[in-house]
């Protein structure tokens, strides 16, 4: 017989899921509670609880004995629980966050070799998950017990932030500089990149590529609970609170659905941010002066959960009485 499967959460890596298991031989349940394993990703620490925990909630659907594999990013905490929770119900979980190699490819879930499970568990667990994380990661790597798979995220997580931010950073002071001072001319020589993706996030915003299968809002679904482990951990995590606000910045005039190089946009023109269908008047509304702050459209940034994705606020920049509007980190 057949192993079946089902997958709750983002529609997008769902039907990547999907189409490797069902190669591997998996076939499709009818729904969670048949199934003898469930995938889930969700972009919300709200809507993951909800997955889990709520009334129809997969601990209490799930036949005994059915496997649960998590790709979704939160936090070492988050998991410890789920684990524990899964045990006493007789469940079996799995950690298995998943990181993108190259974020800004435009079709960054279509190569496996382009993703990393950071694979955590019982040893009986990860020996019975590593078929399914196999087959949709290139790369598996053992993390250790609960927990440690959603730690080993988070590091990635602010490493990979801190290489697109500093690349994108970097475009923007040759491009500002340029339009300041023609006199250094438009065949100045460039630096270059310091790191591979470094490399791709500059050749996406030359290129114009702001579009892609990884978006903002998964982004910054991983960075907030890297921010979250680090507040569990009584930790202040500056430059990743900063990065945090710009993409907010972002998904408030309309780029949650775009590529993490689209983060270019916004220390660029206006007339380029509306070519790529950006408004920068709903950042006005939100931050201007007597601005309430931004509230996203009915549950969130996406089809699965709330903005921020963390579950708790981690400020915003009306939080900030020296913010000086979108203004400082545009050009328009």
């Amino acid at each position: 017989m057949r192993e079946s499967f089902a997958f709750v959460g983002n529609e997008t890596v769902g039907s990547m899921v999907e189409e490797r298991l069902v190669a591997l031989g998996y076939v499709r349940a009818k729904d969670a509670g048949d199934a003898g394993t469930v995938v889930t990703y969700c972009t919300s620490q709200t809507a993951l609880e909800d997955v889990y925990f709520d009334e129809d909630g997969l601990v209490q659907i799930a036949a005994k004995g059915t496997l649960l594999v998590d790709l979704s990013p939160s936090t070492p905490s988050f998991a410890r629980e789920l684990g524990a929770v899964a045990t006493v119900s007789d469940l079996v979980a799995v950690e298995a966050p998943l990181a993108v190699v190259d974020p800004v490819r435009a079709d960054a879930f279509a190569d496996k070799e382009n993703l990393v499970c950071f694979a955590a568990g019982d040893e009986d667990a990860l020996a019975a998950a590593r078929p399914v994380l196999e087959a949709v990661a290139g790369t598996v790597r053992d993390m250790g017990g609960a927990g440690a798979g959603q730690l080993a995220r988070a590091a990635w997580t602010l490493q990979t932030m801190a290489q697109i931010v500093s690349a994108i950073e970097a475009d923007a002071l040759y491009r500002a500089v340029r339009r300041s001072a023609p006199s250094f001319g438009q065949d100045i020589l460039r630096v270059g990149s310091v790191s591979p993706l470094a490399e791709s996030v500059l050749a996406a915003v030359g290129e114009g590529r702001f579009g892609g299968d990884y978006t903002v809002e998964m982004f910054m679904a991983e960075l907030s609970a890297a921010l979250t482990a680090a507040d569990d951990a009584d930790l202040i995590l500056p430059q990743a609170e900063a990065c945090l606000h710009l993409l907010e910045l972002l998904a408030v005039i309309g780029g949650s659905d775009k590529a993490p190089s689209a983060l270019a946009l916004v220390y660029g023109e206006e007339s380029a941010c509306a070519e790529q269908g950006l408004d920068w008047t709903r950042a006005e509304a939100a931050f201007g002066e007597g601005g309430e702050g931004y509230e996203s459209d009915g549950d969130g940034f996406g089809d699965d959960g709330d903005a921020g994705g963390c579950g708790h606020s981690h400020g915003g920049y009306r939080d900030y009485p020296d913010y000086p509007g979108y203004g400082a980190y545009s050009a328009n």
